[in-house]
């Protein structure tokens, strides 16, 4: 997984797909894709995966498409059909692989579509890592803590003795809205960090686009979730699946900064593309390197590939 030494990076992939048919086109990524009143543009009403291709395969595919799928019944899309969506990787994996032996990113895209067919929308794209990726995975990263700035609470008050859910809110789905996650990668980058750790109080949640995990001895604990407020995450599933079988003590517990900053050996972020990198600083404070950083390392890079 080192950075490749390709001096011009490999046009996108960008595959149209019929979602009810199951047709697929090949759309040219010079060109516009979406319409100016889809749903993904006018909204954010939409779902996405996000899928590492590594040595010519899509990988943890399974927990992806789970995902996607539970997504999609969230924000009562229409089922998409995994064989279209499987179809659809397959091809655009052959494709880059006949240009490209390097990891590359495939993202699918679902949306409602546009408000004069009321037809959904969908496609996916194989494109190139950024290089930050590649010197992050080499380097590690800073961190600075923030709240997000709001509260998750799924709960709906219909009279003073009975709560329901409110079930508009979705919580779970993976879905195109990542405006303010964004903004916060922004904000830390321009004050020195690479990404934020959202946190409640002193109680530790997730990052922008990653889970945390933190490891301890023969431990891996990841954050407990509250009312919904962590995304479930493909790699973190991997992770604890893998790691379970080879003799380690993996949980989802209540985790707070004093446990990063003074019990855990090592903090990482993880991601289906990023993969596991190690936090090396959160806010003002280094976090030292752990003497088995290597072995960690490698220990949670197979539990992603092998998924």
């Amino acid at each position: 997984m080192a950075n490749p030494q390709e001096k011009a990076k490999v046009a996108p992939i960008i595959i149209a797909i019929e979602p009810f048919g199951g047709s697929l086109r090949n759309h040219m990524p010079q060109l516009p894709l979406i319409f100016f009143d889809d749903a993904a543009v006018t909204r954010g009403d939409g779902i996405f995966e996000t899928i590492l291709l590594h040595d010519g395969q899509p990988i943890n595919l399974d927990q992806h498409m789970q995902r996607f799928q539970h997504s999609a019944r969230l924000l009562d899309l229409p089922e998409p059909s995994q064989h279209v969506w499987l179809r659809a990787t397959e091809e655009a994996v052959r494709q880059w692989s006949a240009l490209s032996h390097e990891d590359a990113t495939c993202t699918w895209a679902y949306t409602r579509g546009r408000v004069s067919t009321g037809i959904p929308s969908a496609w996916l794209t194989v494109s190139a890592l950024d290089t930050k990726i590649y010197q992050q995975r080499e380097h590690g990263l800073s961190v600075i803590t923030s709240p997000r700035g709001y509260s998750i609470d799924t709960t709906l008050a219909s009279s003073l003795a009975e709560q329901q859910t409110a079930p508009w809110l979705a919580i779970g789905a993976k879905t195109l809205s990542y405006a303010a996650n964004m903004a916060a990668q922004r904000y830390a980058i321009a004050h020195g960090f690479d990404d934020v750790i959202y946190v409640d109080g002193d109680r530790v949640l997730e990052a922008t686009t990653a889970s945390v995990i933190t490891v301890r001895g023969k431990k891996i604990r990841t954050p407990l979730a509250k009312n919904g407020d962590i995304m479930t995450g493909t790699s973190q599933a991997a992770i604890f699946s893998y790691a379970e079988k080879h003799g380690w003590n993996c949980k989802l517990k209540e985790l707070d900064l004093d446990y990063c900053f003074n019990k855990a050996d090592s903090v990482w972020l993880v991601s289906s593309v990023r993969g596991p990198v190690r936090v090396k600083r959160i806010n003002d404070k280094k976090l030292p390197k752990p003497d088995n950083e290597t072995a960690v390392r490698t220990l949670l890079n197979t539990a992603i590939m092998q998924a």
